[in-house]
């Protein structure tokens, strides 16, 4: 089946957030020294996550990305990551983590069913890992990338958020470190998203200055073209070797966008800057049927208009996208409840 919203965008990739915790505090994503947290009774069970995960899945879906907050807290992962690797529909299951836990949980992981492994890494320099995470895990992050290739892992991705004046300085070397892992490194753009308290423009190395540093480090970069919903632009070294770079600040995917968002307490955001999301756990709760269900989904995909990202674009003056006071008298706006 396939569900298009009014741009024509199918409903395809299910990002689903299985915790809003988190054992960093990235300067990006959780600058600020209290947080309020979802209630745990709102937390949604496995269970309750795979029946929802299986309304989606008819209704098109056949990509599942386990994100959080940092997924790898939350209990007993594996069998969750289990439940979802049996469902016949799913033809991609991946996590994305920042790799702490990852040393000690990749081989359940892979043998529970997990199908790949992102895990976000922004700086080699531990010194620089502590000043931006105020936390001192450098090393067991580096353990945990080299546990997901021991593990059987392939296809991994490494994310690297630029920041300048931050790790800008650091381009080239991760590309680098990638190719012995080996992984394909993306670099994201400083994304203005919920929680992003101290984000400026200013801040933003675009796509073309990351491409003009390293053609100067490479020479000739040629872009990979290929036809795909994936957000990054992908492109080939000299040598070889692939890189992608997710320009979502200042050049938006949104017309080819196919991901929408669950977050723990069940609630489906559509578009990772949207306001508001549909409230999915209490009608589950309440007993809906399958069916009720996927016409309730149905009806929201349909409708659906945002274009998140390109609105933010088109401002003359771009500040934070949500103040503090909104977001801790709304969790389910920050960055670490919705999940990247």
């Amino acid at each position: 089946m396939r569900l298009d919203d009014t741009y024509g965008r199918p409903l395809r990739n299910l990002r689903l957030s299985v915790t809003d915790r988190c054992n960093l505090r990235c300067h990006y994503c959780m600058p600020e020294e209290e947080y309020t947290w979802l209630p745990r009774e709102e937390i949604l069970h496995f269970g309750e996550m795979a029946a929802l995960v299986d309304v989606f899945i008819e209704l098109g879906v056949d990509k599942v990305r386990l994100t959080g907050g940092e997924p790898l807290l939350r209990r007993e992962l594996p069998r969750l990551v289990r439940m979802l690797a049996e469902r016949p529909g799913l033809r991609d299951l991946a996590i994305t983590t920042n790799g702490i836990l990852l040393g000690e949980q990749a081989p359940a992981l892979k043998e529970a069913g997990l199908g790949r492994v992102t895990v976000s890494l922004d700086t080699l320099r531990a010194e620089r890992f502590t000043a931006l995470t105020r936390r001192a895990n450098h090393a067991q992050v580096l353990e945990g990338i080299a546990a997901t290739a021991r593990a059987g892992f392939t296809q991994t991705k490494l994310d690297t958020v630029v920041i300048r004046g931050v790790n800008d300085d650091e381009l080239a070397d991760l590309i680098e470190f990638a190719k012995t892992v080996p992984a394909e490194l993306r670099f994201i753009e400083y994304m203005d998203v919920g929680g992003a308290t101290r984000w400026s423009m200013e801040q933003v190395v675009s796509r073309q200055e990351m491409l003009a540093t390293l053609e100067r480090r490479y020479g000739r970069i040629e872009p990979i073209v290929e036809s795909s919903s994936a957000p990054a632009d992908r492109y080939r070294l000299p040598d070889g070797a692939v890189f992608g770079i997710i320009s979502s600040t200042t050049q938006p995917f949104c017309a080819r966008c196919d991901r929408s968002r669950l977050t723990a307490d069940g609630t489906w955001y559509l578009c990772l800057y949207a306001p508001q999301g549909v409230n999915l756990r209490d009608p589950f709760r309440r007993g809906a049927t399958p069916e009720e269900l996927k016409a309730l989904i149905t009806g929201r995909w349909r409708s659906r208009t945002d274009r998140g990202a390109e609105e933010r674009l088109a401002l003359r003056e771009r500040s934070p996208l949500v103040p503090i006071a909104q977001l801790r008298a709304d969790p389910r706006l920050e960055m670490h409840t919705r999940g990247g």
